[in-house]
């Protein structure tokens, strides 16, 4: 285990506060991330939330942890809205375009994992469904039942929100009081299935319409949403585990109620840290495809796009949501993005240049002060932007002992290779964009450079120029550097 593994703080959202981290089994760390529901393309929104959360895996591996990073694929359950009633959103993705609901799944799910591995995001350890689990959800309301916190209403169950409460706080994690959740809500009418109206589906009696339903102990139907992140995690991670993350707007009421439902069956509340990331906005503005306002990671890619000046890479827009804590706002502009494109690349010459770096003499700064602070900043609840600034700082350094200006110490140099590489690569999850056409472009490369250096030797500064200010004009930079020049 790495020995600044002790030093890690997460934001504890149940809490409201930094916590020193402590996992519930030593050495191993149970990470859940709830994940996309398939009836749509994925949005920027969601990418933000699984890329903080690879960095948060990636990191929490860095320091030496076995994890088990467990995402949901949700493709059944989700109803409209947060409501118990209405159309599945999947059944009616499939109604509408005359497929079956199991295709409209398997489509958005290879969108989904295409643009995770555009992003570079690792897989997660499980990626489990919530219809392959169908078994674990009726065994967890079977549970509830038997501990009084549920019951049945014309073959549907409901969660009892009253009743648990009496014995634990429910609320607690959305800082809402049940009163006030009371009488924010509507009168039931004498119809209502449900005894109160915070009560929450746990299992719903299917229509002879409804597409996706299953066999149950009360009847034909289908499980509630909330249900099958609580099934999952419990299944693979345990009744308690460590780290729960999604985004903010599953705070309340997912989050809230799973948290109900853990209790419930189990008898412990199931999560030690709870994580939420915060939102994209796009020019300012929220981001929504119903006013326009909206962009799909593909068409930021590619540029087709009436939003963005130009396109832009994946590695790019990975390093622009890693200038922003996970838990603040982050906002999609085209300047923000050129500005972040110039850092990318500013970044990416640093460590090409620091593998050709030449030791000399002693090191001018303290490189061990220096890795320090990059997990100094992670070890402050993933605070990547410090990280990055704490990488340029370094770049500094790089560049400098690159010009000769500067020293490095053989071992110092080693050391800085070695952790650079780590936090650029391993924990921010970031790759040279152009690494498979450098392959190819290096031999022809090799060959200009020689040539300009060989007009340099004779003096033709004319022609060393001219080969210089064309490559620019095609997008390569030309860096002339004490050990020779350099290209990106």
């Amino acid at each position: 285990m790495n020995a600044h593994a002790e030093q890690l703080t997460i934001y504890n959202s149940l809490k409201g506060e930094k916590e020193k981290f402590v996992p519930v089994n030593e050495g191993f760390v149970g990470l859940y991330v709830c994940g996309p529901t398939v009836y749509s393309n994925v949005h920027l929104g969601n990418c933000r939330s699984f890329i903080s959360f690879d960095m948060v895996y990636r990191y929490l591996t860095h320091l030496g942890y076995k994890v088990r990073y467990v995402r949901n694929i949700t493709d059944v359950g989700h109803l409209v809205g947060d409501a118990d009633e209405g159309e599945d959103k999947i059944a009616r993705k499939a109604r509408l375009e005359q497929l079956e609901p199991m295709e409209i799944v398997q489509q958005y799910t290879l969108d989904f994992h295409s643009v995770m591995d555009q992003f570079n995001s690792i897989p997660p350890s499980i990626e489990p469904t919530a219809t392959g689990h169908i078994i674990e959800q009726i065994e967890m309301i079977k549970a509830i039942l038997d501990n009084g916190f549920a019951y049945e209403s014309n073959g549907s169950v409901y969660f009892d929100v009253e009743k648990y409460n009496e014995a634990h706080p429910y609320g607690e994690l959305s800082g809402r009081k049940i009163e006030d959740l009371i009488s924010n809500t509507r009168e039931l009418d004498g119809q209502d299935e449900k005894r109160a109206p915070l009560d929450f589906a746990l299992w719903k009696n299917a229509s002879k319409e409804h597409i996706m339903k299953w066999p149950s102990p009360w009847g034909i139907g289908f499980p509630g949403w909330h249900l099958e992140c609580s099934a999952m995690s419990t299944k693979y991670l345990g009744e308690q585990f460590d780290i729960h993350g999604g985004g903010m707007d599953l705070k309340f009421p997912h989050h809230e109620c799973e948290i109900a439902q853990g209790t419930a069956s189990n008898g412990v509340s199931p999560v030690r840290y709870w994580m939420h990331g915060n939102m994209l906005t796009l020019n300012g503005k929220k981001m929504a495809k119903s006013t326009g306002n909206s962009i799909l990671p593909g068409e930021l890619f590619s540029g087709d796009n009436d939003i963005m000046e130009k396109a832009f890479d994946p590695m790019v827009v990975r390093f622009f949501m890693m200038q922003a804590h996970y838990r603040s706002t982050l906002d999609f502009t085209s300047e923000a993005l050129v500005a972040a494109e110039k850092g990318y690349e500013r970044l990416m010459e640093a460590m090409k240049a620091l593998n050709n770096l030449k030791s000399s003499g002693e090191s001018s700064q303290n490189v061990k002060e220096i890795i320090d602070g990059f997990y100094a900043s992670m070890n402050d609840d993933f605070n990547a932007p410090i990280l990055v600034a704490n990488l340029f700082e370094a770049v500094k350094y790089i560049n400098s002992v690159n010009d000769g200006k500067l020293h490095i110490t053989a071992n110092d140099l080693e050391l800085l290779k070695s952790e650079m590489a780590a936090f650029v690569y391993d924990v921010l999850g970031l790759k040279s964009s152009d690494a498979g056409n450098n392959d190819k472009l290096s031999p022809v490369m090799d060959l200009v450079l020689d040539l300009r250096q060989e007009a340099r030797t004779n003096k033709d500064w004319g022609t060393s120029d001219k080969i210089r200010d064309g490559l620019a004009a095609a997008g390569i930079v030309v860096k002339d550097g004490k050990e020779g020049s350099s290209w990106s």
